[in-house]
């Protein structure tokens, strides 16, 4: 890093436009210091991003696919060439270590953008067979050939969270950009400087001014002035659940289209019959918060229901793993846990455990902060004899906390793992893959992973689902 911090503008119609309102620090959160500056938002300057992606629309929505798969590919060319370079801001301003700023972040926004240079490709048409049809007022009878076909939607705003600046946001404009959508993409305040990096790289791979535009700011303008635009066709939001309702009430006024991934509370489920590779698969998948990201993952299982007959071995292994993690600085290679991205984060995490000991939990692991200055770190902590009630057991903390619930049977464990008022990700552990695959079917959640944390990149919202979010159907009727 250079020691005069760099002041970035917002990312509008293919260059920089210098704030209105100033800029505001971007807080490095393992040294306190500066990373750099970004801009302030400003309702004026949100709906000149909003406007130049109207106008580039009609241009890149009937670009040949074949020159937006050339233009997708070499932006992800471009990223994997930069990648030291974009790894080292991201992770400076995340706190995350090295190994997942870049191969988590920098290179999977890479690989985002390869996919779907693939996926521009891929077809849009859906024929339908020719239907005999009997005269009517409108038109006379005859065989009628239709087709179903994806549109472009328009002018999509991306806003996200702070966990993964660029790998989340690249996740959603990747696909947009594919289908001819054009953005207007809105950082997580708290380090937006690394997904900024992407416009310059953009335009030098070709993509014409305007279909890529970045506004930053610190508090709500800019993000309600950019849901509020006319020109905005749809939202695609990550973050939590109180933000994505007020979304949701605002664009239902000009009926946008909404995509929503909020909050998540994932239960990760361990039946009597787990066996040893089944058990260990849940201590690792449910030690991966108190581990990966600090605990920041919205899909992560927080919550481990486990059967009373293992219920005090997986407390106690989990209490190993909890001890056993290296807390330290991010750029230490022998660190697993960094620090919170901010300090107020690190004050909600130590309120929420505070709060469970209050209400009766027993604090198996952690609870107390360490003895590292400066940066905001938070203990791996675990919760035993944790009540399904507990404000812990229902809210999403977003940190390095996961808490240990016991079951009797499997209705039980399914009451306690659809009792929150989150449904991202659950999991279920077993012996018996069939029996894990029917419980599956019994949770309200829109992904569950059997005997895994693992991820597939093609399931929802990859892949063709990932291109399918980003347009709408138009029915096409001729006489054949």
């Amino acid at each position: 890093m250079t020691d005069s911090p760099k002041k970035y503008g917002h990312w509008i119609a293919g260059a920089w436009r210098e704030p209105e309102q100033g800029y505001y620090q971007i807080t490095n959160p393992a040294t306190e210091e500066a990373v750099g500056y970004a801009s302030e938002g400003h309702a004026a300057e949100v709906w000149a991003a909003a406007e130049a992606a109207r106008a580039a629309f009609d241009d890149w929505s009937r670009t040949d696919p074949r020159e937006r798969a050339a233009i997708l590919e070499r932006i992800g060319a471009l990223i994997s060439e930069r990648a030291e370079e974009l790894a080292a801001l991201v992770q400076a301003e995340t706190g995350a270590t090295m190994r997942v700023a870049k191969s988590m972040q920098v290179l999977t926004a890479a690989d985002s953008f390869r996919r779907y240079a693939r996926g521009a490709l891929e077809p849009d048409t859906v024929p339908l067979a020719p239907h005999p049809v009997t005269a009517s007022p409108p038109a006379g009878g005859g065989l009628i050939g239709a087709a179903a076909v994806r549109r472009p939607l328009g002018v999509v705003a991306c806003i996200t969270s702070c966990n993964f600046p660029i790998a989340n946001l690249v996740g959603k404009v990747a696909p947009a950009l594919a289908m001819g959508n054009t953005v207007v993409a809105k950082p997580a305040p708290q380090d937006p400087l690394g997904f900024l990096e992407l416009g310059p790289i953009m335009k030098e791979a070709g993509l014409p001014d305007g279909v890529f535009n970045v506004v930053t700011g610190s508090g709500p303008i800019t993000d309600e002035a950019l849901v509020a635009h006319y020109d905005t066709d749809m939202i695609s939001f990550t973050g939590s659940t109180a933000v994505g309702k007020k979304i949701a009430v605002a664009a239902g006024g000009q009926m946008k289209r909404t995509l929503m991934e909020l909050g998540g509370k994932g239960a990760a489920i361990v039946l009597e019959d787990a066996d040893e590779k089944a058990f260990t698969s849940a201590v690792m998948a449910v030690g991966s918060t108190l581990s990966f990201r600090s605990g920041q993952l919205c899909t992560a299982p927080t919550r481990m229901l486990v059967h009373r007959s293992l219920y005090e071995k997986a407390v106690a292994a989990l209490t190993r793993y909890a001890q056993e993690v290296t807390v330290g600085s991010p750029v230490d290679d022998s660190t697993i846990v960094g620090p919170l991205i901010s300090a107020a984060q690190r004050d909600r995490v130590e309120a929420y455990v505070e709060d469970a000991r209050q209400q009766g939990a027993r604090v198996a692991a952690g609870g107390e902060r360490p003895a590292l200055e400066p940066g905001f770190y938070a203990a791996p902590t675990v919760l035993a004899d944790v009540t399904p009630d507990m404000t812990v057991a229902q809210e999403e903390i977003f940190g390095p906390v996961v808490v240990v619930i016991p079951f009797g049977d499997e209705n039980e464990a399914v009451r306690i793992a659809t009792g929150t008022p989150s449904g991202l990700y659950d999991y279920v552990f077993s012996g018996d893959t069939a029996r894990a695959w029917h419980l599956a079917a019994r949770l309200r959640s829109g992904n569950v992973g059997i005997n895994t944390a693992q991820r597939h990149p093609e399931t929802p919202l990859g892949g063709p689902f990932g291109l399918h979010a980003y347009s709408e159907l138009q029915s096409v009727v001729w006489p054949s």
